[in-house]
């Protein structure tokens, strides 16, 4: 797959002149179409909704933008809840998935009518304790154990996952659910993260379709939603093929044909929640080549560094370069893309072939639009970029302003000797 940029050189050299680099840039037309397909993919299912994971991109302008594409939100903590509240999500356009939480949390969920699911058995008797009662609409996360193959290859390892529950604990769960007054039942799973094959979400959903029958005889309880959750991923290597949602749609219904349709449980609303899917493609970083070193190795040096985009630097992530204006230029330099910081996995990219890079040159780090600014942090004092959304109009809307040394120092608003900074 072809990695383009949805922007070009002269377009940022344009942005720039008002937005200094680094910066984020989001592509809205790219997000509507991609939202627009999802919904597509899953019309066979009268009850579909996509709950757009907040953690991604906690921008309340991608949440509006996705609300109008008739998403809903997948919150994790307080302060999601709080924004998804503040872009005018509500009820059961929310979906609280959290583990470890605390109770006040819990007390939020239900003031905003959101879907509680539950990551724990124990989290029964302490849901109860806290709202005082046990919601009418309840989901449980499931966790099979073992580890997860798909065609023999091991996706991933959900026995090592500190979420859900065992299937012997969430039949009792239902139960359970079920004599203190729930009324409406959820089911929930993620299993493998970024999966680049249109088949882990039918192999997931025969795994919880067959538990879903399992539940209705054993626990006495038809659910209403099932929530195959997130784990679709991108190609973030450009030799990698792209996930085909349209067919990925097609092999859930195929499966929910098979097994829950003969079960009597045709009607069940299938619900996801995707981070990565939805917007990774459509955001970049945006940075600018300002050093070029030459000792042992040769080192392209950039105003951007691991606080504006830590993925590499964290576990050795690749994000795909393109040098704006010589997209077309022969690939004959190797160098490591390098940030500023004080630690030596601040590296964008290392011994990676690109085309002859100058100072001044634009580069745009690829499929960073999900877990790119939400993972951001201050060390060595940096501060974090602009976030600028690429209207379909051509327009850019600044929809996150740079932080500002002010607003690194705001949490010391009671120490007088830094007064003037702010």
């Amino acid at each position: 797959m072809e990695k383009k940029p949805f922007v070009t050189r002269q377009q940022i050299e344009e942005i720039a002149k008002t937005y200094p680099t680094p910066f984020y840039l989001y592509d809205e037309r790219g997000i509507r179409e991609n939202a627009r397909a999802v919904g597509e993919a899953f019309s066979w299912n009268q009850g579909f909704k996509e709950y757009f994971a907040v953690k991604a991109t906690p921008n309340p302008f991608i949440l509006k933008l996705l609300q109008e594409m008739e998403c809903g939100t997948d919150c994790s903590s307080k302060t999601e809840l709080l924004l998804s509240k503040a872009c005018g999500f509500s009820g059961h356009e929310i979906m609280f998935s959290s583990n470890d939480t605390p109770a006040e949390e819990f007390t939020l969920a239900e003031e905003l009518g959101a879907i509680i699911n539950l990551d724990d058995f124990t989290h029964i008797e302490y849901v109860e304790k806290t709202l005082g009662k046990i919601p009418e609409t309840i989901c449980c996360r499931f966790n099979p154990g073992g580890l997860f193959k798909i065609s023999n290859a091991i996706m991933d390892n959900p026995g090592d996952a500190k979420y859900g529950m065992t299937e012997e604990q969430i039949l009792e769960a239902y139960k359970i659910l079920h004599k203190k007054g729930a009324k409406r039942f959820g089911l929930h799973a993620f299993l493998a993260s970024n999966t680049v094959t249109n088949e882990y979400y039918p192999i997931l959903a025969k795994v919880l379709f067959e538990l879903a029958v399992k539940i209705k005889k054993e626990a006495g309880v038809s659910l209403s939603f099932i929530n195959l959750s997130g784990g679709i991923g991108v190609p973030y290597r450009p030799d990698e093929e792209p996930n085909d949602i349209r067919a990925i749609g097609a092999g859930v219904q195929k499966v929910y044909e098979e097994v829950l349709t003969p079960a009597g449980l045709g009607n069940v609303s299938i619900f996801t929640e995707l981070g990565r899917f939805m917007l990774a493609p459509y955001g970049v970083l945006v940075t600018r080549a300002i050093h070029e070193k030459h000792t042992y190795k040769e080192y392209i040096g950039v105003d951007a560094c691991a606080v504006n985009l830590m993925r590499p630097a964290m576990y050795g992530a690749y994000h795909h370069i393109t040098v704006l204006g010589k997209e077309n230029a022969p690939c004959d330099h190797m160098y490591d893309v390098t940030g500023s910081l004080c630690e030596n996995n601040d590296k964008f990219a290392v011994d990676r072939m690109l085309p002859e890079i100058s100072k001044g040159d634009y580069l745009i780090l690829h499929d960073a639009g999900a877990h790119g600014f939400a993972m951001g942090y201050n060390y060595n004092g940096k501060l974090k970029s602009a976030e600028l959304l690429l209207r379909e109009d051509g327009s850019v809307k600044l929809i996150r302003r740079a932080e500002t040394p002010a607003d690194y120092f705001a949490t010391f608003d009671f120490c007088d000797i830094l007064k003037d900074v702010r």
